[in-house]
């Protein structure tokens, strides 16, 4: 029904051909917060046909400042992320098919997402994953688009294999455990969201309809700031990834998780396949500080948030009381510590 898209096929580069061939196009979102929301939204209003949503998360009420697909009876059903988003979209756009993951995506099945779909959106609140994401997506010859946002400001670059530099062309190793802030502790804002989220839907759409005008450059906004930057990433011979198609982190196991039978607690790894991690405990204790009590020596760093105790070790490594689910560690670690 292409009356529903008028007003997007009277714009010339779409037309009614362009809006047939995003009907006919399947997108892969991995991450339904911030980014992927508002992504989610946009694409299935666009009406690109079939839209993939992974996210291992449950709704909480924090989410709802810029999370744009949950309302307050969400929170109150304790719904998945990826099976509120579906919801929520089916009565937006019937004809838009949508598939909810509620899965934590780790190298183990990324390769069958990443084989099955035309282009992939990174929505989500980690390096470890678009990492991995990467490693898949040059080895499968896939675009995807990385994006992410923290307090004011927001970076997007589009990775189409055997064109453009790949991510790690961009950034060569993997930020350690502790080193880049969250939005658990630095916050953001929901403008900062429209506004790289525009950016990146745009050039989604100017990929799946193959143009010509699909951005090579890395681009950076800071909304409080007023700057706005595009950087020029050039592709690296001997990049690990896209040069010398050595997949390191799809062939590592990465953060792994343990139950700890009868303390209520899990154990968080992280196996950075890169240089090994040694945290520094002065930085993260100024960061974590803001948001609960954060005692710390030169053998351990032990905070409350959330109804969690955290024990935090050098070697970033993290017995966290106050659940016995993994996946729920591993997200509350990917919040307030950083993969």
């Amino acid at each position: 029904m292409l009356e529903r898209y008028s007003r997007q096929t009277l714009f010339g580069p779409i037309g009614k051909k362009g809006q047939e061939r995003l009907g006919e196009a399947k997108v892969t979102i991995i991450g339904c917060g911030a980014l992927g929301t508002v992504l989610a939204n946009n694409l299935c209003r666009a009406g690109v046909g079939h839209l993939v949503i992974a996210d291992r998360d449950y709704i909480e009420l924090n989410n709802l400042q810029r999370q744009i697909l949950f309302d307050e009876d969400d929170v109150a059903e304790h719904l998945p992320k990826a099976v509120a988003a579906k919801r929520r979209l089916a009565r937006i756009n019937s004809e838009v098919e949508v598939e909810a993951l509620v899965d934590d995506i780790t190298a183990d099945g990324i390769e069958s997402l990443v084989r099955e779909t035309d282009l992939i959106l990174d929505a989500t609140d980690n390096f470890e994953t678009r990492y991995i994401l990467n490693d898949a997506c040059v080895k499968h010859q896939k675009p995807w688009i990385y994006s992410g946002v923290i307090a004011a400001y927001g970076v997007t670059m589009n990775i189409i294999p055997g064109q453009t530099a790949c991510l790690r062309c961009a950034f060569p190793e993997l930020p350690p455990p502790g080193a880049t802030p969250t939005c658990d502790t630095a916050g953001v804002l929901n403008g900062i969201v429209g506004a790289i989220t525009g950016i990146v839907s745009t050039e989604a759409l100017k990929i799946v309809l193959n143009s010509d005008k699909v951005s090579r450059d890395m681009t950076w906004l800071d909304l409080w700031e007023n700057t706005f930057e595009r950087i020029e990433i050039p592709r690296q011979p001997d990049c690990p990834a896209c040069g010398e198609q050595r997949f390191t982190f799809l062939d590592a196991r990465g953060t792994s998780s343990t139950s700890l039978c009868g303390r209520n607690a899990v154990q968080v790894r992280n196996t950075n396949p890169g240089q090994p991690v040694k945290l520094n405990f002065v930085e993260l204790a100024e960061r974590l500080q803001p948001i609960g009590e954060v005692q710390y020596n030169n053998y351990l760093l032990r905070f409350q948030v959330d109804g969690y105790e955290f024990t935090v070790f050098p070697d970033a490594r993290a017995i966290i009381k106050g659940t016995d689910d993994q996946q729920v560690a591993r997200s509350v670690y990917t919040r307030y510590i950083g993969m």
